[in-house]
């Protein structure tokens, strides 16, 4: 069992690195970046699934017999209420079928709405805002773990990403139906 994971950011990769592993623990997993081309900030969360798909595509036509390519994206979407943050898991398997998953939801306070409506991207703004001259934050807990104080933080939100994602694989019986 070969898993290409989408990146090499280090919470995204122990989020699938603990889900796949629940599954299949002794399959081997590289993480490697791969382009989402989409925006370096979606603004929404089609956009999010995008991102997270072509991540997934994009190391599925570099490693070819990988069993599961896993696409991640961080995304920002507003409605009345005000502008949250999610992620967002793509899984593709060697079929090109493909599983999505979400995270949950976190509100993002409004002065950091502002900034993200006005053009900034919103890990190099946590950066700023935290003094993360190390670039922890992203590495770790992210804006969702500063945010919550530690309650939910980026890795929890990509296992559940995951862990939805996988549905599609785990019980195909139910997604093959029309």
């Amino acid at each position: 069992m070969k898993i290409i994971i989408c990146t090499e950011n280090k919470a995204k990769i122990l989020a699938i690195e603990e889900v796949f592993g629940r599954l299949w623990p002794n399959a081997e997993m590289i993480g490697e970046k791969f382009s989402s081309d989409v925006s370096d900030q979606p603004l929404t969360e089609e956009e999010g699934i995008e991102g997270a798909i072509n991540r997934a595509k994009n190391a599925k036509s570099r490693y070819p017999k990988a069993d599961y390519y896993v696409g991640m994206e961080g995304y920002v979407d507003t409605n009345k209420y005000g502008m949250f943050l999610a992620g967002i898991v793509a899984i593709i398997d060697q079929d090109g079928k493909i599983g999505i998953g979400a995270s949950a939801k976190m509100q993002l306070p409004v002065f950091i709405q502002k900034r993200i409506e006005a053009g900034e991207e919103l890990g190099p703004l946590v950066k700023e805002l935290m003094n993360d001259t190390e670039g922890n934050i992203r590495q770790h807990d992210g804006t969702n773990g500063v945010l919550s104080k530690g309650l939910y933080t980026r890795v929890d939100g990509f296992k559940d990403a995951t862990k939805c994602a996988l549905a599609r694989f785990q019980s195909p019986e139910f997604f093959e139906k029309e």
